[in-house]
């Protein structure tokens, strides 16, 4: 198998960053509703009450659907009746433009959350799900914070105040692994790696493994990962059907069942500032994220808690 083949020996190279295009939006007076601000500490927990599973959804390549599957997973999770709370850590603020707002007329957004430790329920705002929303500034954080002090868990201490508010925090990274993702893997439970199936795509996850492997053994040995979400699949070409094959052969179980196909309607709902469950509720693509939801809602009420390793991903070349 040819592809195969070129997998085997792309694990040295470095993978370029690919920036994600914005979706342009009509600009409109943005749909904000602050959630209440808290007291200045949050509540102690309650007999029986949890703190929230953080889950980031990470690759350093752009244009593999993170921002689709935290919108949509995040709804689909909120419409089994759980309390979801999702944050847009992408300076592009696609997530943020997803849910109908415009980050150009945002006042406060993750930046003042990460840099200048405002509140992060200030920057809070529901629509179809409660949203932390970015802007531009977004972009100089990672500069802005290189200076401070634990710079690498600012985004930890913010969770700190609304963990106990949420049953799912699912958090959408940059196409990079810098400051801002090193952050968002620093505070989370879980990741999930969405790939596009197409080959610059697979060889993506051997940097990105590393990069976890690093932030295990100095700043959160817990994290591990989810699962790998195979998205943008297209069943009419060998290639897309080829990169699933070697995705299940390479790493077997950590591939969840789901599988989120190419189609237009998640370019489409974006634009109307909607996810696809609100744009085409009875449609495919809508029950895709509801499966998706069910399948990581039983993998983490499982006796093994879940399908996540927090060992390293196996090498390419081992089952195949």
């Amino acid at each position: 198998m040819a592809l195969s083949r070129i997998l085997s020996r792309s694990q040295s190279r470095p993978e370029p960053v690919i920036d994600t295009p914005a979706v342009e939006v009509e600009e409109t007076t943005p749909r904000l509703h602050a959630v209440p601000a808290p007291g200045p500490a949050s509540a102690p927990l309650g007999e029986g009450q949890v703190m929230a599973n953080v889950i980031v959804f990470a690759n350093q390549k752009g244009g593999v659907a993170k921002t689709t599957t935290t919108l949509n997973l995040g709804v689909a999770l909120r419409e089994t009746g759980k309390r979801v709370l999702v944050i847009d850590l992408d300076p592009q603020g696609n997530l943020t433009m997803s849910q109908g707002m415009n980050p150009d007329a945002i006042e406060r957004s993750m930046f003042d959350v990460l840099v200048h430790r405002v509140p992060i329920s200030d920057v809070i705002h529901t629509v179809e799900v409660d949203i932390a929303v970015a802007s531009i500034d977004l972009a100089g954080a990672e500069m802005a914070l290189s200076a401070l002090i634990g710079r690498e868990r600012a985004l930890e201490k913010a969770l700190v105040e609304v963990r106990d508010r949420y049953d799912y925090i699912l958090i959408d990274t940059p196409p990079s692994l810098g400051l801002l993702t090193i952050n968002a893997f620093t505070a989370a439970d879980g990741v999930i790696v969405p790939v596009q199936c197409e080959y610059l795509s697979l060889r993506g996850l051997v940097q990105l493994e590393n990069t976890l492997a690093m932030v295990r053994e100095n700043l959160n040995p817990h994290v591990k990962i989810e699962g790998i979400l195979p998205t943008m699949f297209d069943a009419r070409t060998i290639h897309g059907r080829e990169a699933i094959e070697i995705l299940r052969e390479s790493f077997g179980e950590m591939v969840f069942s789901t599988v989120v196909r190419k189609t237009i309607k998640f370019a489409e709902a974006p634009v109307q500032g909607r996810s696809i469950m609100a744009y085409e509720p009875e449609g495919a693509a809508a029950d895709t994220y509801r499966n998706l939801a069910k399948e990581l809602l039983n993998a983490n009420s499982s006796e093994h808690e879940g399908r996540g390793l927090s060992e390293p991903l196996p090498a390419y070349g081992a089952h195949i």
